[in-house]
């Protein structure tokens, strides 16, 4: 049975551009194929326009955004080492977990959902941590934080100090500056504003953070080096073969970022703006209450307060079935008290924000 067609306004996935559809439906290669192996190349180069870096180990792991959070903290973290989070949502929670699980002694900086990174809050948390970390654009609150400032307070006190940020939200629809910001370490996912099906994360290391690396890891399949060796060769030159790369979910990227590269960075942006200011302008007008920040909201990912006496379930089941509009719910304490609405990738146009709005118009 055919599944059905959905508009995918939630958090995640979004609905793929038409050229990520096309480059997944391409002939499939080897892993080891020379072509398949050029268009892996020319991914890792498209990434790092995207990501802002020139760093040469930027590729895509095989997996979702989770499996770049892991990566990050297998690779950086050594037991004992001491590590800073900004907890200003479920994402940061997620990375206290998982630095915890390698041994670091984990200082989380905690902060009010809904409210950015206190950057002088972090500093003061410890003297010297081995490495502190943040969410750029927090999923679960939709709220924008600056990496910039963080991480140039960060290494302008310890130069050795790493800097990771979790970019799942925010790599392909606001700007991302990873080398200008002083980002060791940053990992993002493809089921949002790259505008691909879920199964990639997108990743950069830094020269610093690659120097400093845990060379052997407590995980086989997540050591950077090895992955390294075959994405771009190993000392020797050639390619060492680590794992069958997901060649598909590749091509589908690779001509994704090309639609993104094409159209231009800047007016992928600006496209994300105008849809996000609509939606919460709209949202405002219907009398709804906006969750995040003023003058930190994020344009891809807006959060909106459930009115008094509705029941979210209900409201979203009826967009869902009734209009095949999908949208999410809040997380943790919030999971009943706010909505979540994406406008990413090729859904950050005009015509989604009037849709949903005119959807919710009717339901409310």
């Amino acid at each position: 049975m055919a599944l059905v067609d959905r508009v995918l306004l939630g958090p995640g996935p979004s609905n793929p551009y038409p050229e990520a559809t096309a480059g997944l439906a391409a002939p499939l290669l080897g892993h080891l194929d020379p072509e398949f192996l050029r268009v892996l190349d020319e991914t890792c180069e498209r990434l790092r326009t995207v990501w802002g870096t020139a760093n040469r180990r930027t590729l895509p792991l095989s997996g979702t955004g989770s499996i770049g959070m892991e990566a990050a903290f297998a690779n950086s973290v050594r037991p004992g080492d001491v590590v800073v989070v900004a907890v200003n949502g479920l994402f940061g929670q997620r990375m206290v977990d998982v630095a915890g699980r390698y041994g670091a002694e984990v200082v989380p900086v905690e902060h009010e959902f809904g409210r950015p990174v206190d950057v002088q809050r972090v500093l003061d948390a410890h003297p010297a941590p081995r490495l502190v970390a943040a969410v750029h654009a927090e999923t679960s609150t939709g709220v924008r934080s600056d990496i910039g400032a963080l991480g140039t307070a960060v290494h302008e006190r310890d130069a050795d100090a790493l800097v990771l940020a979790d970019c799942v939200t925010s790599l392909g629809g606001i700007e991302v500056a990873a080398d200008q910001w002083g980002v060791d370490l940053g990992y993002s996912g493809t089921q949002k504003c790259l505008g691909v099906a879920p199964g990639l994360a997108p990743f950069t290391v830094s020269e610093r953070a690659w120097q400093h690396r845990v060379r052997r890891p407590p995980t086989w399949y997540l050591d950077l080096g090895l992955i390294g060796d075959y994405v771009s060769g190993s000392a020797g030159g050639g390619r060492t073969y680590h794992h069958t790369a997901p060649v598909a979910m590749i091509a589908s990227l690779h001509a994704a970022l090309g639609r993104v590269l094409e159209e231009g960075l800047d007016a992928v942006f600006e496209r994300h703006r105008a849809a996000g200011e609509r939606l919460q302008t709209g949202l405002v007008e219907l009398g709804l209450e906006l969750f995040a920040q003023e003058g930190h909201r994020l344009p891809e990912l807006t959060t909106v307060r459930v009115p008094e006496g509705v029941d979210s379930a209900k409201v979203r089941h009826r967009l869902l079935t009734e209009y095949g509009i999908e949208i999410g719910g809040g997380v943790g304490q919030y999971a009943s008290t706010v909505w979540r609405i994406g406008l990413m990738g090729h859904n950050a146009r005009l015509d989604r924000a009037e849709l949903v709005l005119a959807a919710l118009r009717q339901v409310l």
